[in-house]
């Protein structure tokens, strides 16, 4: 089966390394075939940044998303843009104290994580994409925690393993915790009534 993801934000943000995360688990430590393409806005640092990637048990022909199942959105620019080339019934993810929700038809499932702050509480701001890595492994049930964990200690440097691994834990507890909430316990976001998978 295809899964057709994308992770959206801006340059400085880590979106590409988080895309190749996902990619290299399922491919290297799962099994499976992955694709990973990226764009840049005009400036690195700053302007836009997203990844599509492509995970499927048989071998992937055409590298690009055409409708996203799961759409992984890192700022408001990510979300207006990409929200609505989404499945209907598809899983958006999203850092929600960077991202204001409107506009879904109102079929798709979303859940959010202040993935900045958890970072921060980390020491470590620049963590927040591998806090969205977790979360993305917890809600989207593609592949196993420890094939994000090798994945991770082989795509960062040495001396950050340990940091990234518990941004990874930190994320994937919240999402966890997230997917098993009554829905009278969620807070919606703007006026999105949140859908469950």
């Amino acid at each position: 089966m295809l899964t057709e993801i994308r992770f959206a934000g801006f340059g400085g943000q880590g979106i590409l390394l988080a895309a190749n995360i996902v990619g290299r688990a399922a491919a290297i430590y799962e099994g499976g075939y992955a694709t990973m393409t990226q764009s840049y806005g005009p400036e690195a640092r700053g302007g836009a940044s997203s990844a599509q990637v492509l995970l499927s048990d048989e071998p992937i022909l055409y590298p690009y998303t055409t409708h996203e199942d799961i759409l992984v959105a890192l700022s408001q620019e990510a979300f207006t843009r990409f929200a609505p080339n989404m499945k209907p019934d598809g899983l958006l993810l999203v850092e929600e104290e960077l991202v204001r929700v409107e506009g879904l038809r109102g079929t798709e499932r979303m859940f959010g994580i202040p993935a900045t702050r958890l970072a921060e509480e980390l020491g470590k701001r620049v963590v927040l994409n591998i806090v969205m890595v977790g979360f993305f492994a917890a809600l989207s049930g593609l592949g196993k925690p420890e094939s994000y964990h090798q994945a991770i200690a082989a795509s960062v440097p040495k001396g950050l393993i340990d940091l990234n691994l518990k941004a990874f834990e930190k994320g994937y507890e919240f999402g966890d915790r997230a997917a098993h909430r009554p829905p009278s316990e969620e807070t919606a976001i703007a006026d999105l009534a949140w859908h469950h998978p």
